[in-house]
């Protein structure tokens, strides 16, 4: 692929100098195509309005109804008329089962802001279409309406935006006591939501039936505390655990500098210093910490603290799960920093290296431990493949049976860590080779870090990962609309999508992407029409109360163009294309992945041509950097095929670059 193709074209492309042709005379026809956006601020050439809108493209409308060919743009004229009336004239069709008031409350800071995503039609093509500016003779207010504004949008502008570490701390929400009433079918709450009882669902109402079903009457936002957990509560103070790696490898030695002299360290001195660097501020700003340590070479090491000892698992210990599980089960939970810390100190500069990579075991053992306390963090810390036989990754002299075995130990570890609440972290020196594809899929399904660490910075490394609290755990986002619309990417999902994602931090944020359902001829949505979206979340707190909160918005739908560009929120699609490109390459889709990138692009260069915002240009060109980085490690970070596999596999590189992009914010993807 041309990377280049990534940037906007160059500064000879210029905007036509004659306008479109007029449109058709034809009456408009009621299109199945969906596009959802924000309402455009009012002002005061607008009418204001509290709903926002669907964007449909016509082309696509058009199409799907008629089989001809794309309609022409609507004139500037015209569409300067309709911004200013903000209103829209296309009446309900018959067989629009959707009957709402077109009114919401005023939803504005909302974390869960839905905007953009896109879906290119067939024949659209938006090359030629944007002319660049050196940012200082960028205009700063939207130019004279174009072909380039008035046209089908080249995408689908429908992304929804779930800002959980806010979600999950606000506290000025209306909270009701007990489970919700909730539809048997769809899950879709309706407490609170309808005015009547409920007879069909809004959310899950099939063309077919005839029963009249009860609308929404207004956006809500309602907490609810669920009934308590029947099982006893377990300890809420959570952990900190450092696995570590001292196997022979961590005594080869890098070349550093202090105090003007060059000096030479070994991967296990300078984990060493990390750790006890940590220790130590630990001790000085939480003090009820509790920090605990296991090692691992050729055996697994579970170090004790005053008055409890050490122990020792080896040979064939170290290949049974069950006994595994036992030992760190019965294994005491580390006292707090302020009453351990000398001792532990002493513990850690003790460390020897020596023999293999016993790092299946070790992961399983720290994660069992953690798992007693919700809300615990492992860090993974290591220089090589692990190579004991279990959860084996060295490629070398083993099958692809080896292999695939120790691919699915690390996801279920993984998703066992995610069901206790426990986040895990993987760091690798610079320099070596730990499969970070597989062995990052612990941290991948927790919500932890992946992180090739210089061995002179793996202690800012673990600060942050330590900082980086975590205010909720068993969190599950799902996402429910009518049956005219889908929601895109997930896992077996139509008008209703559902995420795992397990832990959450102050800084965790997720996407959903929707658009017109396969079927959507069935049900059309006409513009002018307002439908209702409905938000999910389930949670457990830290003390393990069980929450679910719900959201549920009114949109509108429209095809005006220019609504959506003046409306756009290119942070916000940035985010989701980053996300949805590094899931799919993660997944080996790398084809996907590269579509997926360059149809973000062509809308996010349309909306700068609109708004000619020299921050929008600034934040597009960060936005490219990102997206070359990612688009060269599907060339770049892929592993030679193996001997016993045709698969094709990520590097270490690309696997932490993939992981991290997968899992990154809208402050994330700007920083570099």
């Amino acid at each position: 692929m041309d990377y280049s193709s990534l940037l906007p074209p160059p500064h000879k492309y210029v905007r036509p100098s004659t306008p479109p042709p007029p449109p058709p005379t034809a009456a408009r026809q009621v299109t199945p195509a969906l596009r959802v956006i924000e309402q455009l601020k009012p002002n005061e050439d607008k009418k204001v309005t509290k709903t926002t809108a669907l964007y449909e493209n016509p082309s696509v409308r058009n199409r799907a109804f008629s089989g001809s060919a794309p309609s022409q743009p609507t004139s500037a004229k015209k569409t300067a008329a309709k911004l200013r009336s903000a209103s829209y004239s296309e009446p309900w069709t018959p067989n629009t089962p959707y009957d709402v008031p077109q009114s919401e409350p005023d939803l504005t800071g909302q974390p869960w802001d839905p905007k953009y995503s896109y879906d290119t039609p067939e024949s659209s093509d938006s090359r030629g279409l944007y002319e660049t500016k050196p940012p200082g003779r960028m205009n700063t207010q939207p130019e004279p309406s174009s072909f380039v504004d008035t046209g089908p949008l080249q995408g689908n502008p429908n992304v929804v935006l779930v800002s959980l570490g806010k979600l999950l701390s606000e506290d000025r929400v209306q909270l009701i006591q007990g489970e919700p009433v909730s539809c048997s079918k769809c899950g879709s709450v309706l407490e609170s939501i309808y005015a009547n009882v409920v007879e069909v669902c809004y959310f899950c109402k099939d063309k077919q039936s005839t029963v009249p079903i009860s609308t929404p009457e207004k956006a809500e936002d309602v907490l609810f505390s669920l009934s308590p957990n029947p099982d006893p509560p377990r300890p809420c103070e959570p952990l900190l655990l450092f696995c570590i790696d001292t196997s022979g490898s961590m005594s080869i030695t890098s070349q550093v500098t202090e105090g003007g002299k060059i000096v030479h360290r070994s991967r296990l001195e300078f984990v060493q210093n990390a750790v006890l660097h940590c220790v130590q501020r630990l001790s000085e700003q939480q003090p009820n910490a509790r920090v605990g340590l296991i090692t691992f070479n050729y055996k697994v090491t579970l170090h004790g603290f005053e008055h409890y000892q050490t122990r020792y698992l080896s040979s064939d210990e170290l290949i049974d799960t069950d006994h595994l599980k036992h030992a760190a089960a019965s294994f005491l939970s580390p006292p707090p920093i302020s009453k351990n810390k000398d001792y532990l100190q002493r513990q850690v500069m003790g460390l020897k290296e020596s023999g293999t990579t016993a790092l299946g075991p070790a992961a399983l053992v720290t994660i069992e431990m953690a798992s007693r306390h919700p809300a615990s963090k492992v860090i993974i810390c290591t220089d090589g493949k692990a190579n004991t036989e279990l959860g084996n990754l060295e490629e070398e002299d083993i099958d692809a049976r080896t292999l695939l075995s120790s691919t699915i130990f690390y996801q279920e570890l993984g998703d066992y860590a995610v069901s206790q609440g426990v986040t895990v972290s993987v760091l690798s020196i610079e320099g070596t080779d730990c499969r970070l594809d597989e062995l990052g899929s612990l941290a991948d399904r927790t919500g932890g870090k992946v992180v090739i660490a210089s061995p002179d910075r793996l202690h800012e490394e673990f600060e942050e990962i330590i900082e980086n609290r975590t205010i909720s755990t068993h969190c599950t986002v799902s996402f429910l609309l009518p049956k005219a619309l889908r929601v895109k990417g997930e896992k077996q999902a139509n008008h209703k999508g559902t995420r795992e994602v397990g832990n959450v931090d102050p800084e965790k944020e997720i996407t959903f992407q929707f658009g017109a359902s396969d079927h959507q001829a069935d049900a059309p949505l006409a513009s002018g029409r307002t439908v209702f979206l409905q938000l999910q979340i389930r949670y457990t707190q830290r003390n393990g109360q069980k929450m679910l909160r719900v959201i549920t918005a009114a949109k509108d739908v429209t095809s005006d163009s220019q609504s959506v560009l003046s409306s756009l929120s290119l942070a916000i699609i940035q985010l989701n294309s980053s996300q949805a490109t590094a899931a799919l390459a993660v997944r080996g889709r790398f084809v996907d992945a590269m579509k997926e990138g360059e149809q973000q692009r062509r809308l996010m260069e349309r909306a700068i041509a609109h708004s000619g915002s020299i921050e929008d240009h600034n934040m597009y060109q960060e936005w490219v950097k990102t997206m070359e980085s990612i688009n060269n490690s599907f060339h770049n970070f892929t592993r030679k095929k193996s001997v016993t596999s045709d698969s094709q596999s990520l590097t270490d590189a690309g696997a932490a670059l993939l992981y991290t992009m997968k899992h990154s914010n809208r402050k994330s993807i700007h920083i570099h």
